[in-house]
């Protein structure tokens, strides 16, 4: 009872308001209860409620359309009061039909009424024109929706730019509302055909490069943009470079950089299927199957793509791809040596016929390839320059090698006198076997000859050497000129021996001290007794053994292998015809060679101990190796005239003699100037807080570089190069003893004890150190021989010892003449002496000793 009293209120409450809403009452009226039976608080609720609902509802709809209402409002009511000044004007114009005789002023109002409807009608037919061109709008973006739709993307850009057109002729500012609305729905659409092109490109060209495939199809099989159309959409949304790019990208990084891997363990190959491009697993490593696999891509890509679209692809991808073709492929195949040369000419024969199968069909941007082809044979020249070059840069970067000895030897042609002057001579002194008296003995029966001379290690003499460099020298940028700025002539010992500069003798003569006054008597013997000699010749074969480094022998073998090349190349011109005119190429090639060598062996030469003088016998091995081959090229019979006239190693030997002799000169230099400083500089010996100190520091060095040079030079360049330094020593101590003013008694005693303790080194010079025979306690050093100013050294400390009795007896009994002029043995009694009768007589007898003595 309770429930059904309850469900009275709300039957009452739904049947108000459904007729308030939609004026429908109950279909049984007589199913409600009567009013004054139930409570009608409820119903009076629900209609508040609903009443709420509507106001918020009517309230949301005024917001939304406030401003359509308000200018829909605007309008009406302009219409409406238009309308109603039309209808009066036009009682005001029947009526003043009516009356013809109105005033000025009224035909006047009547005008401006007349124009106004005038303008009014063209308003409105101005509005009906636009809203006609909105309805035409309307219908297009539709039109565009639906090709959308069916992803006609071609017909959608058009209506597109149809909708474009049509907005900016609709002639109302684009602030209008319904012209914003519009421009907003169009780009929209123009966003949405976007993705559909995006969508619809990725099928027709599809790249999967984690397996190395393309797909490319002219169409979709359910219908739709074309791959031509394509091409239209690109310019239309301005990405056709953008797009062609990452095409081409891909197609690299999918299918192009794996073929061209040559550091894959497994190559891969190429193939095609009707509309697909893949990699195969198995491939062929040769250079014909990767320019094979090339060719069927960009067949493939040329039958498949746009033209239009392939121009662009081209343009972009031949500057790119061609140089990574030849890098990776091309250039590592060029061999670098006569025995690969088929096999090269195949791969070039391979290239041009690729080159002219992507001209067939239609591909530019191949003049690099084409340019490599047709300059093979200087491509081949040029790995070969660079192959030989790397080769001599590599063997120096791994140190010159172990040491190893090698003999030279020289024959000559030499008369009696010649002989005997090289027996009594210095010479003779430095060789390395005791048989060379016995020789001269055999030729000559000539008893006059000492059986104890040993053989002599003589200067080249093939041919007269001069200090002039070649252009290739002076290209290198070496030097010619000493500290003074004169030529350098560092081993030359005299005008009579031309050759000996390529053997370093005569050091101490051109860089050493202050040469004697006069000549030598045992040479002025000699001479006078050339005229009385036999003027028959007999060949003299001197021999003497040096050290050379392992860097002559590659050398050597790299420009021989050359020259033999290069004499091949014109000899087998019809076997070789690709590369047949690079033979003048591989000619000149030694000249590079060895210019290059030169340049850059002094600092990997230096590394080493003794490595200049390493050097200076590498340099002379070179030369002399070089002019044999060169006096044998001139011979063999199995060259082409051709061959035997280009050969030109004349300047090259020169320049190399010309290098040795500066490496063996600078390092004197170096050396001398240690020893200088050794001896205290420019302050000298005498000068010092120690100088017997110094004296010991200069005694030191010479003998730790002469026991370096010991175990590389020749026996006869060994005492050149000692010699020097000892020389240098002496000149060095002479020279401040004869600087001096005065000199005390106790000063003359310490001077003279410094050079005793000097004269030490003779035991460098002594023969069986020179000759590497048992030592003889009969054997007289040769020091003079080497050290000009090792006389001077000696008698100066006999006359620093001696009294005024002694001085003369040594100027007009012995050789002190020889050695000291009449002005500085003068000045040293003038240093050491008072002045006294017995010194002004001693000066007297000295200036009138007639013949000094000399050793007749």
């Amino acid at each position: 009872m309770a429930s059904a009293l309850a469900l009275e209120p709300q039957q009452l409450r739904d049947a108000i308001v459904s007729f308030a809403l939609d004026g429908k009452f109950p279909d049984d009226i007589t199913s409600l209860p009567p009013i004054t039976e139930i409570d009608l608080q409820p119903a009076i609720d629900a209609l508040q409620a609903t009443k709420t609902d509507l106001e918020t509802e009517i309230s949301v709809i005024n917001e939304e359309s406030k401003e359509d209402v308000i200018t829909w409002a605007r309008n009406a009511k302009t219409l409406q009061e238009d309308v109603i000044r039309s209808k009066t004007l036009a009682n005001d114009v029947a009526r003043q039909a009516d009356a013809p005789d109105l005033s000025g002023e009224a035909i006047h109002e009547a005008e401006e009424k007349s124009l106004f409807l005038n303008r009014e009608l063209q308003y409105s037919q101005q509005l009906r024109g636009v809203l006609g061109k909105i309805k035409q709008l309307d219908l297009l973006l539709k039109k565009a929706e639906a090709a959308k739709d069916d992803r006609r993307v071609l017909d959608s850009l058009q209506l597109l730019e149809q909708i474009w057109t049509a907005i900016d002729a609709t002639g109302v500012s684009k602030s209008c509302r319904i012209i914003d609305l519009l421009h907003h729905q169009a780009s929209e659409l123009k966003s949405t055909i976007y993705e559909v092109f995006s969508s619809v490109w990725k099928e027709l060209i599809r790249l999967d490069v984690d397996n190395g495939k393309m797909f490319i199809q002219e169409s979709l099989p359910n219908g739709g943009m074309t791959l031509a159309e394509a091409v239209i959409g690109l310019k239309t949304y301005k990405e056709t470079d953008e797009r062609v790019e990452q095409l081409w990208r891909n197609l690299d990084g999918g299918i192009l950089s794996p073929r061209l891997d040559a550091s894959r363990q497994n190559f891969v190959g190429v193939r095609t299927s009707g509309n697909e491009l893949a990699l195969t697993e198995e491939g062929d490593e040769s250079i014909q199957a990767l320019l094979s696999d090339l060719e069927v891509v960009f067949v493939f890509l040329r039958e498949k793509l746009p033209s239009e679209l392939m121009g662009h692809l081209e343009s972009l991808a031949m500057p790119e791809f061609i140089p990574k073709l030849i890098q990776r492929w091309l250039n590592p195949h060029v061999p670098s040596s006569l025995a690969e040369i088929p096999r090269f000419q195949s791969l070039i024969g391979s290239a041009r016929s690729f080159c002219i199968t992507l001209e067939k069909y239609g591909y530019t941007g191949l003049n690099e390839l084409e340019d490599w082809v047709n300059k093979s044979h200087l491509t081949w020249l040029g790995h070969y320059r660079e192959t030989t070059l790397g080769a001599i840069r590599s063997n120096l970067s791994r140190g010159i090698g172990e040491p190893r000895q090698v003999e030279k030897v020289e024959k000559h042609m030499v008369t009696m006198s010649e002989g005997k002057e090289l027996a009594t001579t210095g010479a003779g002194a430095a060789a390395g076997s005791n048989d060379w008296g016995a020789a001269w003995d055999e030729a000559w029966d000539d008893e006059d000859v000492e059986e104890e001379t040993q053989t002599v290690m003589t200067p080249e003499s093939a041919s007269n050497q001069t200090t002039e460099e070649d252009d290739g020298t002076d290209a290198w940028g070496w030097g010619d000129e000493d500290e003074d700025g004169k030529r350098v002539k560092p081993d030359v010992p005299g005008e009579e021996d031309g050759g000996a500069d390529a053997w370093g003798w005569g050091e101490d003569e051109t860089t050493g001290g202050k040469e004697p006054a006069k000549p030598s008597p045992k040479r002025l013997k000699t001479r006078e007794g050339t005229g009385k000699s036999k003027d028959v010749k007999k060949e003299l074969i001197l021999k003497e053994k040096y050290h050379i480094s392992s860097m002559p022998d590659s050398v050597l073998e790299l420009i021989t292998t050359t020259l033999e090349d290069g004499a091949t190349l014109t000899k087998e011109a019809d076997k070789y015809e690709l590369i047949a005119s690079t033979a003048p190429g591989l000619f000149s090639l030694p000249t590079f060679s060895l210019a290059l060598y030169r340049a850059i062996a002094p600092f990997y030469y230096s590394l080493v101990e003794g490595g200049s003088m390493y050097l200076y016998n590498d340099a002379v091995y070179i030369a002399e190796r070089l002019f044999e081959f060169a006096e044998a090229w001139k011979e063999r019979q199995d060259l082409t005239p051709r061959a035997r006239s280009m050969l030109r190693l004349d300047n090259d030997i020169k320049t190399l003699q010309n290098f040795a002799n500066r490496s063996y000169a600078n390092e004197m230099s170096i050396q001398r100037t240690v020893l200088q400083d050794l001896l205290g500089g420019s302050q000298g010996i005498l000068q010092q807080d120690e100088p017997a100190a110094a004296i010991e520091g200069g005694i030191s060095r010479i003998r730790q570089m002469a026991a370096t040079w010991d175990k590389i030079l020749a026996r006869s360049v060994w005492s050149q190069a000692v010699g020097s330094l000892v020389d240098a020593l002496a000149s060095h101590l002479i020279a401040e003893v004869l600087d001096m003013s005065s000199i005390g008694q106790d000063e003359a005693y310490n001077i003279a004890s410094l050079m005793v303790a000097t004269t030490a080194l003779d035991d460098l010079f002594l023969p069986s150190n020179l000759g590497n025979s048992k030592p003889n306690k009969n054997d007289v050093p040769t020091t003079e021989q080497y050290a000009p100013n090792w006389p001077r050294l000696k008698y100066l400390s006999e006359i620093l010892q001696s009294d005024l009795k002694g001085i003369r007896a040594l100027w007009c009994d012995q050789k002190l003449s020889y050695y000291f002029t009449e002005e500085e043995v003068i000045d040293l009694i003038h240093a050491s002496f008072e002045d006294n009768p017995r010194t002004r007589q001693t000066i007297k007898d000295i200036k009138n000793a007639q013949y000094p003595a000399v050793d007749l």
